[in-house]
């Protein structure tokens, strides 16, 4: 499957968790594709950004419920992917 990397790796996820893992173990956490997999997360972050890739975890993060006024409804589910690149890479996500 031969897809442009856009459509795979949707943005960035800046969190105090995420802040703190490029921090300390040099990994970025991306808004990912839901259909994606590791090996084409991989090809795509390193076709955008340049850079070598050593680990690719991903996780499916289940939408939460929300209520307004009487009617309840939820966020869409989406797909984490963390990112750790091998020593001296690094990406500029701001």
């Amino acid at each position: 499957m031969n897809r442009p990397s856009f459509s795979i790796v949707k943005t960035p996820r800046l969190t105090e968790k995420s802040t703190a893992l490029t921090e300390n173990q040099n990994a970025y956490t991306f808004e990912v594709a839901r259909d994606a997999n590791k090996v084409e997360i991989r090809q795509a972050i390193e076709d955008i950004f340049k850079v070598k890739v050593k680990t690719v975890r991903t996780a499916n993060v289940m939408g939460k419920w929300r209520r307004r006024g009487t009617s309840f409804g939820r966020t869409p589910d989406w797909k984490k992917a963390i990112v750790t690149l091998k020593e001296g890479s690094k990406i500029d996500v701001m």
